[in-house]
């Protein structure tokens, strides 16, 4: 019975320490470090590993006037200028699909997170496709009676005609045998 109570005791007081510690550490420390999110975004939340996410900061919410510097753990390390509102980064092809991964913006002393999902999928690829160039295909004359000459079409009209004589004359010639 006294090992049941024991138990207990040490599972509420673990239990109590567990859900006490992120509010210590989120209300502790005089660093000037504290976390926000308003004003930073990551586009798309969602991406395929090897795919590009766009990194935005609106420096009227965020209340960040220098540059912003964006690390995760599943792309390099990206820094959005001063006078620039976003910037670009290629997530690793080998992200592991189904995970969030935290995306920190920093400026100055203020630090935002974000999560970011890998899901699967192959990456869009990046490369623009090659656009159509605005002219006609080049097919020849257009079946026009360009490039005959007179002599061509009379020895087509005589093949045509002694193929259509050829075959009266034949059919004429096996009904005549047929008769009589």
């Amino acid at each position: 019975m006294r090992a049941i109570r024991v138990a207990s005791a040490a599972l509420l007081g673990v239990t109590a320490l567990t859900l006490s510690a992120p509010a210590a550490v989120a209300i502790g420390g005089d660093d000037n470090h504290y976390v926000m999110s308003n004003g930073y975004d990551v586009l798309p939340l969602t991406i395929v590993a090897g795919g590009q996410i766009t990194l935005q900061v609106d420096r009227g919410a965020s209340g960040c006037t220098g540059s912003v510097t964006v690390s995760s753990g599943v792309f390099d390390t990206v820094v959005i200028p001063r006078g620039s509102s976003s910037a670009a980064a290629l997530v690793d092809r080998d992200a592991r699909v189904g995970v969030s991964y935290r995306v920190t913006f920093a400026c100055g002393g203020i630090s935002a997170v974000k999560e970011l999902t890998i899901s699967g999928g192959r990456p869009v690829d990046l490369t623009p496709a090659p656009r159509p160039v605005a002219r006609g295909v080049q097919a020849g004359e257009g079946g026009a009676v360009a490039g005959f000459d007179l002599e061509e079409i009379g020895l087509g009209a005589a093949l045509i005609a002694g193929s259509v004589g050829a075959a009266y004359y034949l059919s004429r010639r096996r009904a005549g045998e047929d008769g009589g």
